[in-house]
């Protein structure tokens, strides 16, 4: 099994439940994992970072409530440029709009 992933993908974003989150925006974190099949005495599959990065980004471009709902896209469009593959997708909102300390909110989906 190959994996390619890229952690980190830091963007600053007006997404969340709250008015306020949609002005001000929250800043988020992203880390994706592609895993593909090997097949001894074939090329390796391929991923370019890139189009993870702008999967990625194209997904916080649009208006969104919930990180829910970016999982799903960022995971379903990455599906369907990546033949064959197991992809996970967390996405982290720092600091979230709540009493107390939190670092971080994170949603998470494998499939």
């Amino acid at each position: 099994m190959l994996t390619v992933s890229l952690h980190g993908i830091k963007l600053h974003a007006p997404v969340g439940l709250y008015e306020q989150e949609q002005v001000l925006g929250n800043d988020f974190e992203v880390d994706v994992d592609v895993w593909m099949e090997v097949i001894e005495g074939q090329t390796w599959p391929f991923v370019d970072y890139v189009m993870i990065r702008d999967t990625v980004t194209a997904a916080f471009g649009k208006p969104e409530l919930l990180l829910e709902s970016l999982v799903q896209e960022i995971h379903a469009t990455l599906k369907e440029r990546v033949d064959n593959a197991r992809i996970r997708v967390a996405v982290r909102k720092y600091h979230p709009p709540m009493p107390g300390e939190v670092h971080y909110a994170q949603v998470c989906f494998e499939a």
